[in-house]
Formats: structure tokens, C-alpha cells, sequence
């Protein structure tokens, strides 16, 4: 049977690394689910430029689809895939465009910047996609016999009304005002919380060589949805089928076939402490800060594992500049305290580098990010001491917050 797929067909563009699609979370749920074999119809807004692109997307991937039209279509633009987006072109709420109107046995819908759209299912799965004040599945008069919600640990809190509530009792919280059979809350490293039939369960994150971060939250709906709605899957066997086919998203950038999921072999990451917000992992974040480029990097790393509760220590930060005596003591008691180390080494620092010999001298994990030196004589001692070395950005910051959890 056919799943309906509701949800924004928007520009993308990221610098690091190149990226230049037209996608956008209904976009890419519905090329996901239907390279995975079912049949889609994608429900969407377009104006006359995005509607070119979508009818090649279309023919692409073997879509259907059914369109309204808008004046211009959404944008967003990353400096890197981890990065807050610019979005231009979202139009105020007085000028969205009229609410598209669902009625279909299976339909997966996301939340929209320029439009909305109200559902009536037999099974229904929504991601409310709004980082500023997520919305009620049925606050515009949607309804579902069989409802699936998937948001994010920031989106359950708000939903609940629970800013500090943990991901089970939000999730409860939540399945009962809203009478979902299923909530799941995505939690990164940590994988995802399942309610379902009264009870949480926990599904995995699987590690991989590659992260790409743009659309992978779109994917793991979009896969969710058609393992519970066409495979018939118990809620939680679709959560970890999702979760498998996210992480060969996030590792390839391509869509999940049957075939290419077989044969696609990711590990499970086994978190030691799920209270990780509670008892954070300590991270030092070893690097340069003597230009604004040094110390815009340093800012970016901090803020994207803090983001996940890790505690980071920056030399930076916590303990700045000044002499020798002052400072090294510092930094050499920083290290003992820690339990692991993020650094960035482009430039070899030897400072950086000093660190990074000191650390795996204590035998603590070290996770280098180096753009430029990846594959030169340069880290090949890093290399010999059991470092994980990234060329990529975001990949890094993954990996350190996977040997967090795991560690």
C-alpha cells in the first residue's frame, strides 16, 4: 500500500562539505521510502523554480506527486552540516500559504515553514520539525486511528511541558494528551527512547566511518514510517530498522535499498551511563587560539559537545592565556582530569601536539580533526598511538561523542 508523504521541498546548500540539493525533509522522506521499495506520493508547495526540481527528484525516484504553488520556495544554507542554518524566503504566518488537505490510509507528515497541512489516517507518523515551539499533531484538526510521533530530547520537553523532564516521562506525557500509540525520542549517541504498549525501550545509534548530518533526522522518519505502516514492524523493530538504515544514510549519503542494508555492517554503540546529561564525560579541547580562525574552530567544537551534556574543558576558556608557570600546570591537570581529548591539529601546533603525546601517555582516547594534514607524514605517530584521526569535521565531533558515552 501506498504511504503519503506530507512535508517542505526546500534548497540546500552546505559549504563544508559541498553540498547543493534540493530536497528538504518531505523530499527526502519520500525519495528514502520509496528507494526502498514503496510506492510514494509526495505532498508538497513549490514555486516555479523548486516545481522543475521536483519533477526531476520525481522521475528520479518514481514519485507521485501533487503540488500547491507559492511565490518561493525555502532555503537553507550551512557553513558546515552541524552548523545553525540561514533560512531565507519563510513568509510571515499571516502570508503561508492554505493548509494542504490529507485523507489516505498511511501518510507521514512534517511540519512546514511556509504552509501546513491537516491529515486524516488510518496510520499517521509526524516529526513537527519546529525548533522554536513544536505543534500538536492534531492542534490543526489532524487525526490518526494509529499515531507515531518522532521529535527530538528539546522537541519532547516542550511538547510535555517538561523542561528538565526526562525522555520517559515526557514520552508518557506526551502519548496520553496527545493519544499516540508510539513516541519515540531521538537522543543521539545514546540512540533513541520507544513508548509504546505502556513501556520505554531503548534502541540503539550505530557508528559509522562517515557522518553526514543534513537529512538524517528526515531518514529515520521516513524509514520508521515504512517498517510500522507497510512492514507491519512492532514499534521498537522499526525504531532499530531505522536506525540502521539512518546510519548508512548519514555514512554514504544515499538511500537504504534492501539489498544495501544486508550487506551494510555498523556497529551498535553500547552507552556505559544513559545518564549522561547527569554525570557528564569530561572532554579537553586541545588546539590553537591565536587567530579569529583558531578560535572560531575551538568555539564551534565546544558548543557541539556541550550541546550533547559533555563537559569540555578549554584552555581557552577555562584557563586563558599568560606564562608558562601560569598556564601548563593548568593544562597538565586538565588532562589528568579528563576522559578523553577532542583536538584540532591543522597547523601542528606544538603545543597541540604536546598534549596529544601527554594524553595517550595516560592512555586516554584521543579524537584529532585535521583537514589538511589527513594522510601526511605529519600525524603519523597520532596514527601509531591508536589516535581516531578525521578529516571531516562533524565525523570528529561524532566520534568523540560516541567514545563519551562508551567510555
Amino acid at each position: 500500500m501506498a504511504i503519503h508523504v506530507v512535508g517542505g521541498f526546500y534548497e540546500e546548500r552546505c559549504t563544508r562539505p559541498a553540498w547543493s540539493h534540493t530536497f528538504g525533509s518531505g523530499g527526502r522522506a519520500a525519495a528514502a521510502i520509496a528507494t526502498y521499495g514503496t510506492e510514494v506520493i509526495f505532498h508538497t508547495y513549490t514555486s516555479p523554480k523548486s516545481q522543475r526540481y521536483l519533477e526531476m527528484v520525481a522521475a528520479a525516484y518514481k514519485l507521485d506527486i501533487q503540488t500547491n504553488s507559492i511565490e518561493r520556495a525555502v532555503a537553507f544554507s550551512y557553513l558546515h552540516d552541524l552548523a545553525n542554518p540561514h533560512i531565507a524566503h519563510v513568509p510571515p504566518a499571516p502570508s503561508r500559504a492554505a493548509p494542504l488537505q490529507i485523507q489516505q490510509d498511511n501518510v507521514v507528515r512534517f511540519g512546514m515553514l511556509e504552509g501546513n497541512a491537516i491529515v486524516q489516517a488510518q496510520w499517521a507518523v509526524y516529526d513537527p520539525q519546529n525548533q522554536e515551539a513544536p505543534v500538536a499533531f492534531g492542534a490543526n484538526g489532524s487525526h490518526a486511528k494509529h499515531l507515531a510521533l518522532v521529535l527530538n530530547s528539546w522537541e519532547a520537553q516542550q511538547m510535555a511541558g517538561l523542561p528538565e523532564g526526562d525522555a520517559q516521562t515526557c514520552a508518557c506525557k506526551i502519548a496520553q494528551e496527545q493519544h499516540a500509540e508510539v513516541v519515540i525520542i531521538k537522543q543521539g549517541a545514546q540512540g533513541a527512547l520507544v513508548w509504546a504498549n505502556q513501556r520505554a525501550t531503548q534502541v540503539p545509534a550505530y557508528r559509522t566511518q562517515n557522518v553526514w548530518k543534513i537529512g538524517s533526522g528526515d531518514c529515520f522518519v521516513a524509514y520508521f514510517a515504512q517498517a510500522w505502516m507497510e512492514q507491519k514492524l512492532a514499534p521498537t523493530v522499526a525504531a532499530d530498522f531505522a536506525s540502521r538504515a539512518t546510519a548508512y544514510y548519514v555514512d554514504t549519503k544515499g538511500f537504504a535499498t534492501p539489498e544495501t542494508l544486508e550487506t551494510a555492517h555498523y556497529p551498535p554503540i553500547s552507552p556505559k551511563n544513559r545518564q549522561l546529561p547527569v554525570v557528564p564525560k569530561k572532554v579537553y579541547l586541545a588546539g590553537p587560539f591565536f587567530h579569529l580562525g583558531q578560535i572560531w574552530l575551538i568555539e564551534q567544537a565546544r558548543t557541539l559537545l556541550q550541546s550533547t551534556g559533555l563537559q569540555v574543558i578549554s584552555p581557552f576558556h577555562d584557563i586563558g592565556l599568560g606564562t608558562a608557570e601560569d598556564v601548563v600546570p593548568l593544562d597538565i591537570q586538565a588532562i589528568k582530569d579528563c576522559d578523553l581529548v577532542f583536538a584540532a591539529v591543522d597547523g601542528l601546533d606544538p603545543g597541540t601536539i604536546f598534549e596529544l603525546g601527554y594524553a595517550r601517555s595516560l592512555d586516554k582516547p584521543v579524537v584529532i580533526y585535521s583537514e589538511v594534514q589527513v594522510g601526511t607524514e605529519s600525524l603519523k605517530m597520532m596514527q601509531g598511538t591508536g589516535c581516531e584521526i578525521y578529516a571531516n569535521f562533524t565525523t570528529a565531533i561524532y566520534a568523540t561523542r560516541w567514545r563519551a558515552v562508551e567510555s
